[in-house]
This record gives structure tokens, sequence and C-alpha cells, in this order.
């Protein structure tokens, strides 16, 4: 895993992301630094494309919305200040139901479900770190996608604990969050 700047670990904050410039292209968790990877694979991209693609027709008409990439998580407590908050993410998609947690920055609080497409350079951190942040801060659904593998995990938040997990390969239809709404994977690894 990359970090840049160096400083003490635990030191870097919301308010120090917001005075980076456009080029640095890196996320904050629990104050650790972490590069973003060049731009994905075009396999990657597909996925995300045809997952927003999904998703976002699923929700038209409907209270929640979906963001892709690049678009700013910030996990926070609430009245903290910008110099107190450790945690900025960029998740592949995000998908918010309560409108509260968004302005023109991006989504302040846990959306109800995240989608993380792993990329070489970034899985570890995906399957870690961000792991255990979505779990701290409540996100109740999160997906996590393999491309070469063809598979996807899906996380329920049961009682504060990543619990059910599930994994669905390419000859699945995978269960949402969204009771009537189901993804057919064959759709989404379309190679």
């Amino acid at each position: 895993m990359n970090t840049v700047k160096k400083r003490p670990i635990d030191s870097y904050t919301y308010e120090d992301y917001l005075r980076f410039s456009d080029d640095d292209r890196v996320e904050i968790i629990d104050g650790i630094v972490y590069d973003m990877s060049p731009a994905p694979l075009r396999k990657h991209q597909n996925i995300s494309v045809e997952l927003t693609g999904i998703i976002w027709e699923y929700l038209k008409g409907k209270s929640c919305e979906i963001y892709p990439a690049p678009f700013d998580v910030v996990f926070a407590e609430k009245g903290k200040k910008d110099s107190e908050i450790k945690n900025v993410v960029q998740p592949d998609l995000s998908i918010i139901c309560d409108k509260n947690k968004l302005n023109d920055k991006g989504c302040f609080g846990a959306p109800d479900w995240i989608i993380e497409i792993l990329s070489p350079s970034t899985s570890s951190k995906d399957l870690n770190e961000k792991y255990f942040l979505y779990e701290k801060f409540g996100v109740k659904e999160y997906w996590i996608v393999e491309p070469s593998e063809q598979i996807v995990l899906v996380y329920s938040l049961k009682n504060g604990k990543y619990e059910n997990t599930f994994r669905y390969t390419k000859e699945d239809s995978a269960v949402t969050i969204f009771e009537d709404l189901s993804i057919n994977l064959s759709e989404i690894f379309n190679d």
C-alpha cells in the first residue's frame, strides 16, 4: 500500500484532504493517506458502467441515488470538524438513500450500499482497511467485485458486524439490499 507525504501515522484529516491538488488522487483511512491507483483497467470500468446502469435504472423515481467514482464519501461522527475527520474515500459505486447526507462535496455519513471493484493495486485495501471502515461506520451492504475470478462477495451488516456473506459467480443472480432488485452477474461479467 502506498502512502504519500510523510507525516506521523493518524495525522491526516479531511481538512488536509481539501487542500490537496486535484492531481493528488488519494484517500484517507484512519488518518493514513493512500495513493489512488492509476486509471483502472478497461474490464474494471466495463463492470462499473454495467452496474451503474442497472442500479441507476432501478433507482429511477425512488429516493435513493447512485454515484460512481470519483465521489467523496466522508466518514465522521456527528459534530466533528474537518480537522478532526480522519476518513474520506472514493468507492467505485456509492448508493445513498438519505439525501440529508448529500451536499455539493459528496456524502457525509455512511452510504446504504458500497461496491468496490478490485484492482491489483487496491485489492488489499478494499478487502481489509475499507472492509473494517465500512463496517465501523454502518454501511448496510458492501459488495466486493473480483473481475478476474468473476465473483461477487456480499457482506450484510447485522448488529454492527458484517455477517451473512454470500459468494456469487457469473452464473448467479445476486440479491441486493433492495428486495426487488437482483442482478444477473452474466450482465456485468460480459467479457
